[in-house]
């Protein structure tokens, strides 16, 4: 009966650890877009609009950290394709007075850095306006500012 009572007292000490500990976040959580992040696209691209089983995922970020902000190249696999993309928005806080989004959102571009649509749908950032000789032709085609 005694060796009853220890492996009982054993076991409820170990569930009531793993319930205060469920509570408590060990490593911290990345919202910004890695590898095997999904996004979604944001221009009229035919690629990007129509419907397809599997959503868009980031397979490479093109920078030494390897976790994408705004502004950084990513590489899409879409509809079976693999297809580079520039980052509009993402859902972690950024630096002060940045917008933040609900989701991750990339404009598809090509290799030379020309936009595949014609129009974004949604307000980008104005902090790419810094950057407006890499991306003038992506600036060019939005129509609202954040």
């Amino acid at each position: 009966m005694v060796l009853f009572d220890k492996q009982l007292g054993g076991l409820l000490l170990h569930i009531g650890r793993a319930v205060t500990q469920r509570h408590f976040s060990v490593t911290g959580t990345c919202s910004a877009i890695q590898k095997m992040t999904r996004v979604r696209v944001v221009d009229n691209s035919p690629l990007g609009n129509t419907p397809y089983h599997r959503p868009p995922r980031c397979i490479h970020v093109y920078n030494k950290s390897g976790v994408g902000k705004v502004g950084d190249k990513i590489l899409l696999a879409i509809r079976g394709e693999k297809k580079k993309a520039l980052i509009v928005g993402h859902r972690m806080p950024g630096p002060s007075m940045t917008p933040r989004f609900d989701s991750n959102n990339v404009v598809l571009i090509e290799d030379n850095g020309n936009p595949v649509g014609t129009r974004i749908k949604i307000p980008i950032p104005a902090s790419l306006r810094a950057r407006q000789g890499e991306y003038s032709k992506v600036l060019a085609i939005a129509q609202h500012f954040v």
